[in-house]
């Protein structure tokens, strides 16, 4: 039984367990047309990651890493292709969408799941919790299929100690929802606002949305008050108290703002930039992950990439902190069935692309 190496399970443990690192935001938007954009950002404060996109085809053989060192857990072999985007190595997919449009994607969720204790003797049925994105886009076509199969699996961190995550699940038709494993039991909570952070669980966060009743889109009329009138100063003020920090709370509640009250787009790739402006919103500046003067690295950002998925369309996009420009991968132009299996980095260059302005004549 072959080992992994030392230094990828501490960068995938690293990656879990540092507090204030991990900020990820998704949300889900529907074209008039009814294209589906599932779409998020990948926000690491710790280090620059590997990031990279990944092809797999069908018939391709995965097996999970396990807690001891070794890949001896559970074998699966892909019955769709898929692509994704994840970081450090291949099979550790973050967000990807498969040949059937189901889009999967992996969140932080410290301190509030709990899965299954390793147990060797479920050795062949046991799989690393940043695994599950290439199980579940390489087996199944719909919600339902995941949901009858997640309990012949045993979902585990690679190191005990580290902390767990949770998962959006998106089909084309538009039906979302979370898995979270708590107490080591999976639960699936319907997503009809399309949207997700990190902890606490789903359920709260859906519940603390109406502490924040009072806001609106748009002006705030003007107010008797005593023996003078208040007056908006400008637009917007109807969403005054929009929390605008970067706690998983508050991105929750600006994120279910700012995407339900969006004008739908006639299009999906109309969708797909609408998607991208939203979440220009929860951009990291670095130097906001840390306290004050403790940054240790020197990145463009904590929000490392950002991509929007054509469901219905099977197009992925995706721009990085070190290019803003939009890069595009046509799944409809990839023979899952003779492809091999490959990934590559999101940047061949990291630098920005900037295009002359100015016409010559």
């Amino acid at each position: 039984m072959r080992k992994c190496t030392v230094s990828i399970i501490t960068l995938c443990v690293t990656a879990v367990t540092t507090n204030n690192a991990n900020a990820c935001t998704g949300i889900t938007l529907r074209a008039n047309d009814d294209s589906i954009i599932a779409a998020r950002t990948v926000d690491w404060s710790g280090s620059k990651m590997n990031n990279m996109y990944v092809i797999s085809p069908r018939g391709h053989t995965e097996q999970s890493l396990l807690p001891d060192g070794t890949r001896g857990g559970m074998q699966f072999t892909a019955k769709y292709g898929f692509v994704g985007l994840g970081m450090q190595q291949p099979e550790f997919v973050v967000d990807g969408t498969n040949e059937a449009g189901l889009n999967v994607g992996l969140f932080y969720f410290p301190d509030f799941g709990k899965y299954q204790s390793y147990d060797a003797k479920y050795r062949d049925k046991t799989i690393a919790d940043f695994q599950v994105v290439s199980w579940i886009l390489s087996q199944f076509s719909t919600i339902d299929e995941v949901q009858n199969a997640i309990d012949t699996v045993r979902v585990v961190n690679i190191d005990p100690t580290a902390s767990t995550v949770h998962w959006r699940i998106t089909e084309p038709n538009g039906r979302a929802v979370v898995m979270e494993i708590i107490d080591g039991v999976p639960t699936f909570h319907n997503n009809p606002i399309g949207v997700i952070t990190n902890s606490p669980n789903f359920d709260w966060h859906m519940t603390n949305l109406d502490n924040y009743v009072n806001l609106y889109p748009g002006r705030a009329m003007p107010t008797p008050f005593g023996p003078i009138k208040l007056r908006s100063l400008s637009n917007g003020t109807g969403l005054r108290g929009l929390p605008g920090d970067f706690s998983s709370p508050s991105r929750f509640v600006r994120a279910a703002f700012l995407k339900t009250y969006s004008i739908p787009q006639p299009t999906a790739q109309d969708t797909v930039f609408q998607a991208f402006h939203i979440l220009n919103n929860f951009d990291v500046p670095f130097g906001a992950s840390y306290n004050l003067g403790k940054a240790t690295f020197d990145m463009p950002s904590a929000t490392q990439w950002t991509i929007a998925t054509d469901t219905a369309n099977h197009t992925v996009y995706y721009h990085t902190m070190y290019n803003r420009a939009l890069r595009k991968i046509d799944m409809n132009k990839i023979d899952f069935a003779n492809v091999p299996f490959q990934s590559h980095p999101l940047d061949i260059t990291e630098t920005e692309t900037i295009i002359d302005a100015i016409v010559t004549r």
